[in-house]
């Protein structure tokens, strides 16, 4: 998941450069002996591992020199590459990739600061299932358009303690009862992290009047009345909240180790494979068990997107490709890893990159398609940006 993706757009609206139709065969030796730089949230050791493995198998591959430039938000790449546009520096820019959804994906497509479109001439975008899962080409209701290649699936579930809490909430409505009965032994990251936003669209989702207003951007006609119920429940829920919610973990990780150490019961985390995979790498008890939520719980695909100005894009695409591969998502959707879903249809896939499929055990811990329920989507980036603004103003003031 990924990073903190509430940038709003500014600076002027900018000319993306004529994409070079070359065929893969140039892209690849374009791409030898290059360096990418890649610029994604390092926040979380697991994916900061799988970009380590990512770059010894580029290296060995391609040639490619995979440098992970860890951001604690994405937001500082996407302004960099602003303020290098501002500069008038069209070309040799110090992004090559990016780790990328939501505002910051539209704050770039909107000013066209993307280069592209460029996924479709990736060789395994074919088997990228676009039907089944239509996050992978649709970003928090805005499309992708061939700017981003997807990478890695998430949906929300919350992770439970099975020896403490043997019955989890199975609604945001009664995770508040749950939550009176059992002061302080639930919390959630700050809404400056994206988990923490995503906490409050859940409820969002669940408590509104009218569901459809998120599909859209908010508006000043229309946005107090959609997150009234919101806020009526959050005002209710906090005094219940680990310490009280006067503080909050500033990360996912932060709130895991609170789960680990007892003092929690209940956490919200965007894998559903976040038990299986905690309890493998001994980071939360054998007894963790995940849940989604009988209506259903927030999903979304993760992107890697190409500035416009970047140095070495033919790289970048090369890597973008990789990410795609078989082995790559089959060692992703891994609980010993990652446990992330894989964005691609597998049974499309060629006997040599079906195989990795089957080397990936199942573990404890780990969810069913059924157990983890419907995908809702995404609301328009606009209400994560002024619910995490507003909670700023109602929690930090």
């Amino acid at each position: 998941m990924r990073r903190r993706d509430f940038l709003i757009a500014a600076g002027a609206h900018a000319a993306a450069p004529a994409f070079a139709q070359t065929s893969w065969t140039e892209t690849l030796a374009a791409a030898k002996g290059k360096p990418v730089f890649f610029n994604a949230w390092g926040g979380d050791e697991r994916t900061n591992a799988f970009i380590a493995w990512t770059a010894d198998r580029v290296r060995a591959e391609y040639g490619i020199e995979l440098r992970h430039v860890r951001l604690r938000d994405t937001a500082e790449a996407v302004q960099r590459v602003i303020a290098e546009k501002a500069a008038g520096r069209d070309s040799g820019g110090s992004v090559d990739l990016i780790w990328i959804n939501g505002p910051n994906f539209l704050a770039m497509k909107e000013q066209r600061l993307n280069y592209g479109p460029f996924v479709e001439r990736l060789p395994n975008f074919r088997y990228v299932d676009a039907e089944g899962k239509p996050s992978n080409v649709v970003d928090f209701t805005v499309p992708v358009d061939g700017y981003a290649a997807p990478w890695r699936l998430a949906q929300i579930v919350y992770v439970y303690d099975s020896a403490r809490l043997p019955k989890p909430p199975r609604s945001m409505a009664a995770m508040l009862d749950w939550a009176k009965a059992n002061p302080g032994r639930l919390t959630h990251p700050t809404a400056r992290n994206f988990l923490g936003a995503t906490f409050l669209k859940q409820a969002l989702y669940e408590l509104t009047q009218d569901r459809a207003l998120l599909a859209a951007a908010p508006t000043d006609a229309n946005y107090d009345a959609a997150v009234a119920p919101l806020w009526a429940w959050y005002d209710a829920l906090r005094p219940t909240l680990w310490r009280r919610g006067a503080q909050f973990p500033e990360s996912g990780p932060a709130q895991r180790m609170l789960m680990n150490d007892g003092e929690i019961d209940l956490m919200i985390s965007f894998n559903p494979a976040e038990a299986a995979v905690s309890i493998a790498n001994n980071l939360l008890p054998a007894t963790a068990r995940a849940t989604g939520l009988d209506g259903g719980t927030i999903a979304n695909t993760s992107f890697v997107s190409i500035p416009y100005n970047a140095a070495n894009p033919a790289a970048a695409m090369v890597v973008a490709d990789f990410l795609l591969s078989g082995e790559a998502q089959a060692r992703m959707s891994d609980p010993r890893h990652l446990g992330n879903p894989t964005v691609l249809d597998v049974e499309r896939l060629p006997p040599d990159q079906k195989k990795f499929f089957a080397d990936v055990p199942p573990v404890p811990g780990m969810l069913s398609a059924a157990e983890l329920g419907r995908a809702l989507p995404e609301p328009h980036p606009g209400w994560m940006t002024r619910l995490a603004a507003e909670w700023e103003k109602r929690v930090l003031r």
